[in-house]
């Protein structure tokens, strides 16, 4: 098989600056700063050759401090930075960054949206026009929602058809309830749309952190590996916020299971072609 890519995971400095999200006592396994040489040997293990580092924060500095991570490193091999999607002068900040330091490496951009009071955040006008200036930028967007906000993620992968998405974590199932709908049907829904992929990627945190069982855990990563067919699955680990509930290898060794049944080109396609192909890394 070829060398593997980890299409998301995180790099944070807290020195620098604090993750809001991390607001109680639950994120303390996660609450230190972990960079390039801390992925490093969990790579090394699993014969990962690339990763997509991805946004954490709604901060261009983060973003910055990303490509200039991953300009300087032969491991990253894009960034999935930040951008006000509302911001009309969103093209020449895209530029700016494109020029900046390890510029050559940003790939797209995600947003908070599951945060976001409206659930139909991403149907509003200026968010829309900044979701096409970063087509225009030739950059994906990674979706981060929940199923509550599917409707409105499947409303604007429809609308802008010219325009490439990602779905981050499968919009974040109910596994700990064990609920499968309306996740399954509106996960079917988005997966019609062809300019969409989907990360297999964050399931473990949406189980019970300390009860999960793979059992548990497979029929939701199935159904994306149904849904949206072997050809536009990526793997992701989502370290380290993983930990949360798994360890890097609990959660490649999870992935290796859901994917057991497929041939060896598929399975080359999910652990690193469909990467290189969504976000044109190398390219």
């Amino acid at each position: 098989m070829s060398p593997r890519i980890d299409a998301h995971h995180h790099l944070w400095d807290l020195s620098r600056r604090p993750q809001p999200w991390m607001d109680g006592p639950w994120a303390d396994p996660i609450a230190r700063t972990v960079t390039t040489a801390d992925l490093l040997p969990h790579l090394d293990a699993h014969g990962i050759g690339a990763t997509v580092v991805v946004q954490a924060s709604s901060s261009y500095d983060e973003t910055r401090e990303l490509l200039a991570l991953a300009g300087a490193s032969d491991r990253i091999a894009g960034v999935v930075g930040w951008a006000d999607l509302t911001d009309p002068e969103l093209p020449a900040v895209l530029a700016a960054l494109a020029a900046g330091p390890g510029g050559d490496r940003l790939v797209g951009l995600r947003h908070q949206v599951q945060d976001e009071p409206d659930p139909d955040w991403l149907g509003r006008p200026d968010v829309r026009r900044g979701l096409a200036d970063a087509a225009d930028a030739g950059l994906v967007y990674d979706l981060l929602v929940t199923p509550r906000e599917l409707p409105a993620a499947i409303a604007a992968v429809r609308e802008l058809p010219g325009a490439r998405f990602v779905l981050d974590h499968a919009a974040k199932p109910p596994i700990a309830s064990g609920e499968r709908d309306p996740w399954t049907g509106l996960l079917t829904r988005l997966a019609a749309l062809p300019n969409v992929d989907c990360k297999l990627s964050g399931l473990v945190t949406e189980a019970d952190w300390e009860t999960w069982k793979p059992e548990q855990v497979l029929p939701y990563a199935r159904h994306v590996l149904d849904a949206f067919g072997p050809e536009r699955v990526l793997f992701g680990s989502d370290w380290p916020v993983c930990e949360l509930a798994a360890t890097y290898a609990d959660v490649v060794t999870l992935a290796d299971r859901a994917t057991s049944e497929l041939t060896e080109a598929e399975r080359t396609s999910v652990f690193g072609t469909n990467a290189v192909r969504t976000y044109a890394l190398g390219t």
